[in-house]
């Protein structure tokens, strides 16, 4: 299936919804302006393989030009709209694209990136643009929409958020095959979460990263709705559900934690029913906070484990996951391998780095080193994620490789402390880290976002280290609280921990 199909037999039906602007595109309107767009590449020399990059807030034009990339063979950079103009050019740059656009929203950026830019097509969408570059909107509208006379199948290459380090790109081979033949995911989806020409999924994350994209893609592949929530909103999220009766919905853990901050009569206020799947991943989730979510929603909580790269996917049903506490699932795409410090595959119940056999092949553009890092001699590929599986072949996450805190030889893995600090009423978001200590090398500090600003002090510090030491080890209770008013986390839900790291370690000025 392709929007190109469902615009012949469907092209009245929403392909994507803009409640912020009440705009919806139709599959017809879909097709007809990727094809515009495709045109408009062909039209400044891009031909396949080469590289585009946009900086976009969700807006529809986001996959109109997702669609046009993907039937032109092109690659399609994805910027955080959250990025400085340098860490911008480093990407455009790092990536060699030919065409960069962003939107008139961002027009300050925009104009601090275009002399870092000077050898990029630049192009601002939304209105007159800024000095240095061309309109999107004029350039797009006389073309034909009809289709390109060389459709091939394009790919994103999204760069790593770079919670460990400088972002990379990660790049697949293009597809050979017809611009509507399914992919994985779209196979995955279909089979794992019955997503249909019926479905209305709602997408309450951004587009740059990895799952809002490939999934609002896939979704409009088998022809269902697509409603694109500008930002997430806790209240009008639940909103949105019952507005458009969502039968499918993405979420991450930090989501999970914030729809549960609400009043219980504001929770109580929306009817979500209509919800089938309400589908979790991108970071670990403390188990209370599933366990409320389905004790709320129901047995509609999915939840599953993959990653940008694309190596291998696990999956696990609420019904599964109530017996199984704090598994992310069995394997769905890809083998689990589990393996020790010299990449030997170890069995059930031990811990070990989290490999994947027979995956998607993948690697980071110009960082052929880091490519060779992810594998082990066996080829597997690695995310640097450290777990277990259990007899049954479920797999548990323990935490980043680069995350351990080694403490007098004790190695500690941050996220069972975290899974623990967050459960606490007075916090609203918590890092766990690792810092110099003369005696023991590293000491574990929690910095804590409180519910409330005026709570933070040595009170509440003094609260969180007794609620900790009463549920774990002594060696992995925090020996530090640090206060900050947020924690540097993408939308997305994962956390630049390296910054908070570093904050200790002599590389930053402060984190507060």
């Amino acid at each position: 299936m392709h929007p190109y199909i469902h615009a012949q037999t469907r092209p009245d039906k929403p392909a994507c919804i803009s409640p912020a602007t009440g705009e919806i595109v139709t599959y017809r309107q879909l097709d007809e302006r990727s094809n515009r767009i495709a045109h408009l590449f062909r039209s400044l020399g891009l031909k396949r393989g080469d590289v585009i990059a946009v900086c976009l807030e969700n807006h529809p034009l986001y996959l109109e030009i997702a669609w046009a990339n993907q039937r032109s063979g092109l690659y399609m950079v994805c910027i955080s709209t959250k990025l400085t103009a340098p860490e911008v050019e480093y990407i455009v740059r790092d990536a060699g694209a030919k065409l960069f656009v962003i939107s008139r929203t961002m027009t300050e950026l925009a104009e601090r990136i275009a002399p870092l830019l000077p050898d990029a097509l630049l192009f601002m969408a939304g209105g007159e643009p800024a000095p240095g570059y061309r309109a999107w909107d004029s350039a797009c509208a006389a073309l034909p929409t009809t289709p390109i006379a060389d459709q091939s199948s394009g790919a994103d290459m999204l760069y790593s958020s770079g919670t460990t380090g400088r972002p990379k790109g990660v790049k697949f081979a293009l597809s050979e095959e017809p611009i509507d033949a399914p992919t994985t995911l779209v196979q995955l989806l279909r089979k794992l979460y019955d997503v249909n020409e019926d479905t209305v999924y709602l997408s309450p994350a951004p587009l740059y990263h990895a799952a809002p994209l490939r999934w609002c893609i896939a979704v409009q592949h088998l022809g269902g709705a697509v409603v694109l929530m500008d930002r997430f909103d806790p209240e009008a999220a639940l909103k949105l559900t019952e507005r458009y009766r969502a039968t499918h919905a993405q979420w991450v853990p930090t989501h999970f934690i914030r729809l549960l901050r609400l009043a219980s009569q504001t929770r109580a206020r929306y009817d979500v029913s209509s919800l089938r799947c309400a589908i979790h991943a991108a970071a670990p989730c403390p188990i209370p906070v599933k366990e409320r979510m389905i004790e709320w929603w129901g047995p509609v909580v999915h939840e599953y484990y993959a990653g940008t790269e694309g190596n291998g996917m696990t999956a696990i049903t609420a019904q599964e996951w109530l017996k199984k506490k704090g598994s992310v699932g069995r394997a769905v795409y890809g083998e689990i391998k589990i393996c020790n410090g010299a990449g030997e595959e170890i069995g059930p119940m031990t811990e070990g780095v989290i490999y994947f056999a027979g995956g998607k092949p993948f690697e980071y553009h110009n960082a052929p080193e880091k490519t060779a890092e992810s594998r082990n001699a066996r080829g597997w590929s690695t995310l640097g994620d450290v777990g277990y599986v259990d007899r049954d072949g479920y797999l548990f996450l323990t935490d980043r490789k680069a995350f351990v805190i080694i403490s007098g030889g004790v190695n500690i893995y941050p996220q069972e402390i975290e899974n623990l600090l967050i459960t606490h009423p007075c916090v609203m978001d918590v890092a766990v880290v690792g810092a110099p200590d003369e005696e023991m090398g590293e000491k574990v500090v929690a910095v804590v976002q409180p519910v409330r600003a005026e709570l933070a002090g040595p009170q509440l510090a003094a609260e969180l280290i007794d609620f900790a030491r009463e549920r774990l080890s002594h060696v992995k209770v925090p020996r530090q609280i640090d206060f900050t008013h947020e924690l540097p986390r993408h939308p997305n839900g994962k956390l630049y921990k390296r910054l908070l790291r570093d904050a200790y370690w002599g590389k930053k000025s402060s984190i507060v």
